[in-house]
């Protein structure tokens, strides 16, 4: 294309001639230039914003963002306006645009040659390049985008050499001129990356003045770069290197690459991890967030005039009556019982003789508190007596009413249904040590706690207590008992995720008829989200009980399944177009 010429005495700053600078209003004629121009940059498009003529043209551009990428909209004429045309879509991003200015009289900055040479980037430098960019967490050049003809006249990719196997970094110049016949005929510099391991000092520097060179001897007027508002570093180097700050604004489609360039600074580091989950994916969507209790998990999310309060899982939503029917064991078993599902057979305790003929008849049982949750005071598998007593004395700690059930084996199976729907199911397991021939049982505990604590925000530990005892005493060991090497030992009979037990996806594998019990087991009880524990022989098969229904279930853990979004999607279903653009 055809360099447009730029009188003498022009300034590469003034934005009554510079359309490149101009952000509001009428740009009046500019000459010759392709409009609504992008260039293909490997990562996603370079989308020229001032050669659009409406901000509904240029916002719909940004929405044709190919998944995995990431587009970019420079010099955009009245962002605030384009926001306006998709605010769930947009953000402006948080960056200062520098411009190199060509035509001033004063040379480019020299600097010491580091002990490294620069070349044009070729088709063999593709995994090189990829790992560089990977190594600084950016997304790297689809595959074969470095090969002859593959991408645009309009970009040069420069590479830095140091001697050595692996390339020391890697920038990347627009000739906006051979891009859009630009009538400012500008530059810019993209993708500058290098190798956190580069031994030679300068590479970045280097490469940036490089490609300075390289556009001021095509006779372009300018270079312009966009770099993070907070880059402290970068910053005074380019300034050190003689670009000045321009006012242009970049705007870029929220998605799972730029995610935190839009939803600000952490709310708070106490939110435990069921809270932090659904906060994190709340703010994703631009929903506000006001933490009024971290330690007890308790938030408000409001969007488009709609204020919802939560605490972890739990919401406005969930009514009081419906909360007492999940927090009541014994109520909940009967609304379940009377709806056709299974239950186990179980009893309000009224006296020791009770429990005793309860024992007697089913031999092995479980005590538990009435109310409760995170399995506090719940007791499995108990055989003698002596072991029902001393539970039920546990139990009645949390609650002066005692409920004796019927044990049933299987694997202890939660299914979280929202809003109607099965969301995910996963397999609880017990916390468990494997041995190593020379620990003790109680260093093996200590040691496995300390790991499930650090990987679930201290959610998790595995106590020690009489009922890890009595779970390691069944075994035939005591704790201060080495386990020989490589032995696997359960160290509680309950899988809660709170006492150390983990969690195994297994949605994909649910029988149908499991998935139909819980969701007519939430419409007996009539909450919109519940976390209901079967027991099961097997995940594929139909035989099932429910034992408990839990009104505040823990969504965390159950990756890869979306249950924070499906839950954000039940509080504010408007957000979900917002939620999908992130995704993609």
């Amino acid at each position: 294309m055809q360099t447009q010429k730029k009188h003498p005495h022009d300034h590469t700053s003034d934005p009554d001639r510079m359309l490149s600078l101009k952000t509001w209003g009428d740009p009046g004629e500019q000459g010759n230039f392709t409009h609504e121009a992008f260039v293909d940059c490997g990562w996603g498009r370079l989308i020229f914003g001032q050669t659009f003529s409406t901000a509904a043209a240029l916002a719909s551009a940004l929405g044709a963002e190919a998944s995995g990428e990431r587009d970019i909209v420079l010099y955009a004429r009245e962002p605030h306006v384009v926001l306006a045309e998709a605010p769930q879509l947009l953000f402006l991003d948080p960056s200062h645009t520098y411009r190199l200015d060509f035509l001033m009289p004063r040379p480019i900055a020299k600097q010491k040659a580091p002990a490294i040479s620069i070349r044009l980037a070729t088709a063999k430098d593709g995994e090189e390049v990829g790992r560089l960019y990977r190594s600084r967490g950016m997304v790297p050049l689809r595959d074969g985008y470095l090969a002859d003809g593959a991408r645009s006249g309009s970009v040069r990719i420069l590479v830095a050499e140091n001697g050595e196997s692996r390339l020391a970094g890697v920038v990347m110049g627009v000739d906006h001129t051979e891009a859009f016949n630009d009538p400012d005929n500008g530059s810019s510099l993209w993708a500058l990356a290098v190798d956190p391991q580069a031994r030679a000092p300068g590479v970045g520097t280097a490469l940036v003045l490089a490609l300075a060179e390289s556009f001021k001897q095509s006779s372009r007027a300018f270079m312009d770069l966009s770099v993070k508002h907070d880059n402290v570093q970068a910053i005074a180097l380019y300034e050190k290197l003689g670009f000045t700050r321009v006012p242009v604004f970049c705007v870029k489609r929220k998605n799972a690459v730029n995610e935190t360039l839009f939803v600000g600074p952490a709310i708070t580091s106490e939110l435990n991890i069921y809270a932090r989950i659904i906060v994190d994916e709340a703010r994703r969507r631009g929903i506000a967030v006001e933490v009024e209790d971290a330690e007890a998990g308790l938030f408000r999310l409001s969007y488009g005039g709609r204020a919802v309060a939560c605490r972890e899982s739990l919401s406005d939503m969930t009514s009081a009556v419906a909360l007492q029917r999940c927090d009541d064991k014994a109520l909940t078993r009967r609304i379940l019982a009377k709806a056709g599902l299974r239950v186990p057979e179980q009893i309000m305790l009224s006296s020791p003789a009770e429990a005793s003929s309860f024992l007697e008849r089913h031999g092995h049982v479980v005590v538990k508190p009435a109310r409760g949750e995170q399995g506090r005071g719940v007791f499995v598998d108990l055989t003698t007596e002596e072991e029902v007593t001393r539970a039920i004395t546990a139990a009645k700690q949390l609650c002066d009413q005692v409920l004796v059930e019927e044990f049933v084996t299987g694997d202890d199976l939660r299914i979280i249904v929202i809003d109607g729907a099965v969301v995910a199911a996963a397999i609880r397991k017990p916390a468990t040590v494997v041995g190593d021939g020379k620990s003790s049982i109680r260093s093996l505990i200590e040691h496995q706690s300390r790991r499930r604590a650090a990987a679930t925000g201290g959610e998790s530990r595995i106590p020690l207590d009489r009922e890890t005892e009595r779970a390691v005493a069944t075994a035939g060991y005591r704790l201060d008992h080495v386990l020989p090497k490589d032995e696997s030992l359960p160290v509680r009979k309950t899988a809660n995720l709170h006492t150390g037990g983990t969690i195994h996806d297994v949605t994909a594998d649910l029988n149908r008829e499991l998935a139909f019990a819980a969701v007519a087991g939430a419409r007996a009880l009539d909450i919109p989200l519940v976390g209901f524990d079967f027991l099961v022989p097997d995940v594929t098969g139909s035989d099932y009980v429910i034992i408990e229904a839990n009104e505040r279930p823990g969504l965390a853990n159950h990756e890869p399944q979306p249950t924070a979004e499906k839950f954000v999607d039940f509080l504010f279903p408007h957000s979900r177009a917002n939620q999908e653009v992130v995704a993609g």
